[in-house]
């Protein structure tokens, strides 16, 4: 079996691949990788082996047509993480986030079905959704997304669908919650806050730190993306989700205990634009269908990803970017 990953330097794309090659999952033991990767300020080809017997890494675009004609014939599936993923990024201007997520989406499953390419899992995000109250968003939610990033999200979605329904493309789209784990760019909100407090400086929380996300580990959510690469249903939409709702006044907090901080190091700052208040997905589905279930406890997972960044300074501090203050 051979796969190409888009997105395959970046912190999710990148665990995909380690795992991959390290015959960590289950119907895809001795699967060859093509790592596809532009290498913006988000990818990185240290999170990648330097060097491995199944892995080909290339450096490229998904908007580059004439490279995925090249690379894609002779690849058995295709997993999707390519995007422009920060929020904040996108409030100050969109024009990358529309035109990597719709239009490198587009050009890349047009590729697909010139290459004959027999299945591909796009890979999306809960903030599709918009924002929701009380209750979670099952698949079937109306798209109601809040900021350019998610609605550039959403749109890509659609196109995603649409090759499905159209041309019959074998795709299926995945949704997960927030993510966390090792090797995750330090402008994102865990990561920018343990690495921030062990430089000891201040950590920026938007508004009263209410908002509420659901938290998810990158390992979790790679099992997931996996068992619907290998099991899921043409044209369906699977959630991925930890069950793991908190404040991030709470995640700051507990970041504070594990790094051996004091509370004032959290500072107040002004709520981003269009702020969804809480994110909360109904993952029955993934579950009931393809056996899905999260492993890692939160907290232990916490735990251990503010011990990595710890033991693993000279790689956040070589990509660590103090303009963006969390995701």
């Amino acid at each position: 079996m051979r796969i190409l990953v888009t997105g395959s330097a970046g912190f999710i794309g990148s665990h995909f691949v380690r795992t991959l090659l390290a015959d960590g999952f289950d119907g895809c033991r001795g699967a060859s990788v093509t790592a596809l990767d532009k290498l913006t300020y988000a990818g990185n080809r240290d999170n990648l082996p330097a060097s491995h017997a199944r892995l080909e890494f290339v450096q490229g675009d998904i908007l580059d047509r004439a490279l995925l004609r090249e690379l894609l014939p002779g690849h058995d599936a295709i997993v999707h993480f390519a995007a422009e993923s920060h929020v904040d990024r996108s409030i100050d201007d969109g024009s990358a986030a529309f035109r990597t997520n719709v239009l490198g989406t587009q050009t890349l499953l047009e590729a697909a079905l010139e290459a004959g390419t027999e299945r591909v899992v796009h890979v999306s995000t809960d903030e599709v959704y918009g924002s929701i109250e009380k209750g979670s968003w099952t698949e079937d939610w109306p798209l109601a997304p809040n900021s350019p990033y998610a609605a550039s999200k959403a749109a890509s979605d659609l196109v995603a669908r649409a090759y499905w329904k159209t041309h019959g493309l074998d795709l299926s789209i995945t949704r997960c919650s927030n993510n966390y784990g090792p090797y995750q760019h330090p402008e994102k909100l865990i990561p920018l806050f343990a690495t921030n407090l062990m430089e000891g400086k201040q950590v920026p929380l938007y508004g009263d730190g209410s908002n509420i996300r659901e938290w998810l580990h990158v390992d979790d959510h790679c099992r997931g993306i996996q068992l619907v690469l290998n099991k899921g249903r043409a044209g369906e939409v699977y959630n991925i989700g930890g069950g793991n709702e908190r404040t991030n006044r709470q995640i700051a907090n507990r970041l504070l205990e594990l790094t051996g901080s004091v509370p004032q190091m959290v500072r107040r700052v002004g709520d981003r634009k269009g702020h969804d208040l809480r994110y909360s997905i109904d993952d029955r589905k993934i579950r009931q269908e393809l056996g899905y279930a999260p492993r890692i406890d939160f907290e232990q997972g916490l735990a251990d990803t503010v011990a990595w960044y710890r033991d693993n300074p000279a790689w956040w501090t070589a990509v660590k970017d103090s303009t963006y203050t969390a995701a």
